[in-house]
């Protein structure tokens, strides 16, 4: 009795380390194609430099969700289809002017860029003195008398203390979202927000405002300012309190319009009705061309599928699903209508990867899930280990499938390094020569290995 105990013992470990190596070689297997004979990198390189910046709703937008699909439909996939989803459609224009006037006759230009949803300044720009603010709550502290007619000036930078760029983001965002609407209450004619960047530079980064439940004609206009011409102004308005500042913009919002999210998949061959989803959102700011937000995220899970498509002998037990969102930037409309149809089709999803930090050298993972589906997952850190991904946090997932909570076991987002993310951010900065094609491609394989281990070895 003891002998075959002991025999059946070894027999388990002989079974367990012959499926650790198989898993391991699945995972080798995964890195080396993407770094040897990837497309990643020339997928975004067609979709930065052939297509360019994707404002949602717009014709450069509609011809990338076109080539997603048309790459896709090359693919080795059992299905690719469009999901409709109206968006809001706003148009910059011609570009925006500003100037700081320290005495009559006496201006610098500054550079500015409208906040993406912004109404326009009158055709012949609006000209005010100018207050600033570290943060919204301190409108209150001034009072409407110190703010109406007025120019609100809001320079709160991202903290330099907090290692992770994403929180130092979070902490300052808010100037963009919701200060417009707020200093609107207090009489303000305009908003100018400093850019949310670590670097000193002259170049702009936009970003999604909105204006609550102010009606029309109680909307300003918004622009934010180059992080040294926001150093320059704050030390102007410091010498010089009734200095004037000059803002010209003819941005417009019209009504919404159609677009898609692009989805492909390969069924599963044992439990086809388990999806693993991995995805990225296709639309961008106009003033780059969208390449590290999110061109790199929307190849990568591209290619995801186009590694686990071509794996020898490889068929996942589960339905591998690529998902990618129209509207994230300024409005999220691509996510939420796809999770509402995935509630409608009570559909399950184990995971739902998202892409959306960059090309920038993958760290690891930030999940949001149950602490039995988390132990799991940290059980799988050997296999990372001979890549050097080594992040398996509990701080969130993505935007867009955060709002598959209630569908999916596991949320989690692809980290990566992030402090060079902020330079390029929603600027003209976002360009494919900004892409370093091997970081690109870790992303990728990184990705592909935590589908591929999720199908292999569950969640639960």
């Amino acid at each position: 009795m003891r002998k075959t105990l002991i025999l059946f013992l070894f027999g388990c470990l002989f079974l367990n380390g012959q499926q650790n190596r198989t898993i391991a070689d699945g995972v080798a297997f995964l890195y080396n194609e993407s770094l040897t004979n990837g497309k990643s990198y020339d997928w975004l390189d067609q979709l930065s430099n052939q297509i360019g910046g994707r404002l949602s709703g717009s014709l450069s937008e509609a011809l990338a969700i076109e080539w997603a699909k048309e790459e896709l439909e090359a693919l080795p996939l059992d299905s690719v289809w469009l999901e409709s989803v109206m968006v809001p459609k706003w148009v910059r224009g011609t570009f925006e002017y500003a100037n700081i006037e320290s005495s009559p006759g006496n201006t610098i230009n500054v550079n500015i860029c409208a906040l993406g949803g912004s109404i326009a300044t009158p055709s012949i720009g609006i000209k005010a003195n100018i207050v600033e603010v570290k943060g919204i709550e301190e409108l209150a502290q001034l009072g409407e008398n110190k703010i109406r007619e007025k120019i609100v000036f809001y320079n709160r930078p991202m903290q330099n203390s907090l290692v992770n760029a994403f929180e130092a983001y979070g902490n300052a965002v808010d100037q963009i979202y919701n200060g417009v609407a707020e200093a609107a209450k207090f009489g303000a004619v305009g908003v100018i927000v400093r850019s949310l960047n670590f670097r000193l530079d002259d170049y702009p980064h936009t970003g999604t405002m909105s204006y609550g439940e102010l009606p029309i004609n109680k909307r300003i206009p918004a622009a934010s300012i180059s992080t040294n011409d926001a150093e320059l102004l704050s030390s102007m308005i410091a010498l010089n309190p009734n200095i004037r500042f000059f803002i010209k913009q003819n941005c417009r919002n019209y009504p919404e319009v159609k677009s898609f999210n692009v989805i492909a998949q390969i069924d599963g061959s044992e439990s086809p009705e388990n999806i693993i989803m991995v995805g990225a959102h296709l639309d961008s700011w106009d003033l780059g061309d969208g390449a590290h937000d999110d061109g790199a995220g929307v190849v990568q899970s591209m290619e995801v599928l186009r590694l686990l498509g071509i794996k020898k002998g490889y068929r996942p037990k589960n339905t591998i699903r690529v998902v990618l969102f129209t509207n994230e930037e300024n409005g999220l409309r691509g996510a939420k209508d796809y999770a509402s149809g995935v509630r409608s089709k009570n559909e399950k999803h184990l995971l739902a990867l998202e892409s959306d930090t960059g090309g920038f050298t993958p760290r690891g993972f930030s999940f949001d899930t149950a602490d039995r589906y988390f132990r799991k997952i940290l059980s799988w850190k050997p296999y990372f280990k001979p890549y050097y991904i080594h992040l398996f946090d509990r701080k969130g997932s993505g935007t867009d499938v955060n709002l598959l909570k209630e569908s999916a076991l596991v949320l989690a987002g692809l980290r990566t390094d992030s402090q060079r993310y902020f330079t390029h951010h929603h600027s003209e900065m976002d360009t494919f020569e900004e892409i370093n094609k091997r970081e690109l491609e870790m992303g990728a394989a990184t990705m592909a290995a935590l589908v591929y281990l999720t199908d292999q070895l569950g969640v639960e």
